[in-house]
């Protein structure tokens, strides 16, 4: 259970206890209880930083993907760390005004927004709306009009480009739902550009999740930039290029490249293609928030099957669904280390689904009343949860220092129906 790859403390044992920054997990579980995600801000902060560091000297905006992490202390944490964001709904846009952020720097992605969310979003100024197919370009083109005011727009192209990742989080095939084909783009290109209500300003591609590579990063910067250069041709010059996000983390014995390999790579692509001077956008999401947080659960109980040993905790597949979805691996430590021989448990919820499991065959020695963290879980964990089996979401704890600050009260039962009623009775 190494630790080594966490950089300069921000989770580390001290004297046997785990710490995040300069605080005891245990004492996080004695006064929050658990299940509860732990975030560090320093860890944000240092993540969101070797973003800035490697775009520093040109024009750029990394848009973290609100979808990872939606919590307003996140937000918060990354807006002061320069950061825009990308949103995927009306819900996320909310959150990211209620955290304190400029609207002026927040792309709207995402193949399905509602009209109301196009005024929502046209209202609040943002910097453009990343446009996936021809019927939303109509759509927005219609609500611009009817708003009395012009949209910047943006066109995700899909450049085919595998990403070499996990089918449910690869996006940037022929066959996958998200992007314009890379053929329709310069029509689609030309007729936003006649029109009145929009205003073409950049173009756009996101080809994944948890990619490991920089060779799929390039391919597809490659034909977007093959794109650019026609519609430049034509007159329709565009102000940014947004190469999305999808670089991935080490949860495991993955190598990805690190932020600076991989923006070195991109801005090296699009200087040679003479794209210098255009504003670069970034949306990662994954890559600043995943390290930054942990999940603490505590073990219900263990169980010895006729071939596995169980240890049953008090999180499930409703507070993190990534292992039941995905097949994903977290590591797990226990908050103390008990000494005397490890057997292979099986780390499962109490949800009625043979698929409620968060780790499998990990050697811990354990007892029921043990805490356990969930690491990396920063990212897609607390965004995906749900009342599943009725079961209250977890809280949220932000870490500064030595302080830890509750960001997010745990659900009461009674806040699982609200907003439900029975039936009237019948007269």
């Amino acid at each position: 259970m190494s630790m080594d790859r966490f950089k300069q403390g921000v989770w580390s044992r001290h004297n046997g206890a785990l710490m995040c920054e300069a605080v005891a997990l245990e004492a996080v579980a004695a006064q929050f209880g658990t299940p509860t995600y732990v975030y560090s801000r320093r860890a944000l902060q240092e993540a969101a930083g070797a973003w800035m560091a490697a775009l520093s000297g040109r024009d750029a905006l990394v848009c973290f993907a609100v979808k990872a992490n939606p919590n307003l202390a996140v937000l918060d944490v990354l807006a002061q760390a320069g950061c825009g964001f990308d949103i995927v709904s009306g819900g996320e846009l909310a959150r990211v005004k209620a955290a304190g952020a400029d609207t002026r720097r927040v792309v709207f992605s995402g193949v399905g927004k509602t009209a109301s969310e196009i005024e929502q979003a046209l209202e609040a100024d943002i910097l453009c709306f990343n446009v996936e197919s021809e019927a939303e370009l109509v759509m927005i083109e219609r609500v611009a009009a009817a708003c009395g005011a012009r949209a910047r727009v943006s066109l995700r192209v899909n450049p085919d480009v595998d990403a070499r990742t996990h089918p449910y989080i690869s996006t940037g095939l022929k066959d996958n739902k998200f992007g314009i084909a890379y053929e329709q783009a310069p029509a689609l290109y030309r007729k936003a550009a006649a029109s009145a209500h929009l205003q073409v300003v950049g173009i756009d591609c996101h080809i994944g999740s948890q990619i490991t590579e920089v060779a799929p990063f390039v391919d597809a910067a490659s034909r977007v930039l093959d794109l650019v250069d026609v519609l430049q041709q034509e007159g329709i010059r565009l102000q940014h290029i947004d190469l999305g996000g999808g670089l991935g983390i080490r949860y495991r014995d993955e190598v990805p490249p690190t932020v600076q390999t991989l923006v070195g790579a991109l801005t090296a692509c699009i200087d040679a293609r003479g794209h210098g001077d255009k504003t670069l956008l970034f949306e990662p999401g994954r890559a600043i928030a995943a390290h930054a947080g942990a999940l603490l659960t505590r073990v219900i109980l263990t169980k010895a099957g006729a071939s596995k040993h169980f240890a049953v905790v008090d999180a499930a597949m409703n507070d993190l669904m990534r292992p039941a979805l995905y097949d994903a691996w977290m590591d797990v430590w226990p908050l103390h280390e008990r000494a005397g021989q490890t057997s292979g448990y099986e780390i499962v919820g109490p949800v009625c689904e043979s698929g409620d499991w968060l780790a499998r065959d990990r050697p811990l020695v354990l007892e029921a009343g043990d805490v356990l963290v969930l690491a990396d879980s920063g990212a897609y964990g607390m965004s995906m949860a749900s009342n599943y089996n009725s079961r209250p979401r977890a809280a949220e704890v932000m870490i500064d220092g030595e302080r830890m600050v509750q960001v997010r009260a745990r659900e009461r039962l009674a806040d699982l129906w609200a907003g439900e009623s029975p039936l009237p009775k019948s007269a």
